[in-house]
């Protein structure tokens, strides 16, 4: 038995809308067709007048027809403004997070790394994890921080801890849904050599595979298990 043969209720949490299915695309799709509860968080929205109202309203449709694809049991929008999360004191980031997470329950939480370029994911990882500390009764078992194709690989060498896999997700048999998933993000899709290319997916997930002899992967980092 694999560690998501034990996973019953799933939570990924995004910064920002497609972030979910660039780093957990395949794994969402193979724990819904192993007919597992999975449920998404986005966690901010775009704001005039930095974000145009029509794109942000775009871009959260595309989410749904994304997730729905995929299989998801619900998709919560927390409104945290986005780009601008260093400005919302931290007790109020925390609290919408752990709110979430009580509601939700899952045994597994899957985040963002917490050292990605765009700041809004680091600050996203740390209230995910004041949410998810194992007090109580009841906390996620798992803790798993994903990559973003342009945004975990852009922190600077050597300066910052590097995203370091140290567990796969076998997504052989769901590569292509992830890749159509992600194509319902017509308003975040780029043509290759873009990385944000459905090329680039593919030859991501393969790359990760390949170092665990498997036809493609999703790479994470464990950062607790309680078993």
């Amino acid at each position: 038995m694999t560690m998501i043969d034990t996973v019953q209720r799933a939570l990924v949490i995004a910064p920002h809308p497609d972030d979910e299915v660039l780093g957990c695309g395949g794994t969402i799709a193979r724990l819904v067709a192993l007919g597992r509860h999975v449920e998404v968080a986005i966690a901010t929205r775009g704001r005039e007048p930095q974000f145009d109202a029509g794109q942000v309203e775009q871009v959260q449709a595309e989410a749904r027809r994304a997730h729905a694809l995929l299989g998801v049991t619900r998709t919560h929008f927390l409104d945290f403004p986005a780009a601008e999360l260093d400005r919302i004191p931290r007790a109020e980031l925390n609290r919408g997070i752990a709110e979430l997470v009580a509601q939700c329950r899952p045994d597994a939480l899957f985040v963002p790394f917490a050292h990605d370029l765009h700041f809004d994911h680091g600050l996203i990882f740390e209230a995910a994890m004041v949410a998810a500390r194992p007090v109580g009764a009841q906390y996620p078992a798992r803790i798993l921080a994903y990559e973003t194709v342009s945004e975990t690989n852009w922190a600077a060498p050597y300066l910052t801890p590097a995203f370091q896999p140290n567990l796969f997700i076998d997504i052989s048999d769901h590569l292509d849904h992830k890749i159509e998933a992600f194509g319902c993000f017509a308003s975040q899709v780029r043509p290759f050599p873009n990385e944000r290319s459905p090329e680039t997916l593919r030859a991501l997930a393969q790359v990760r595979g390949s170092c665990v002899s498997k036809r493609a992967a999703e790479a994470f980092v464990m950062i607790r298990e309680v078993s």
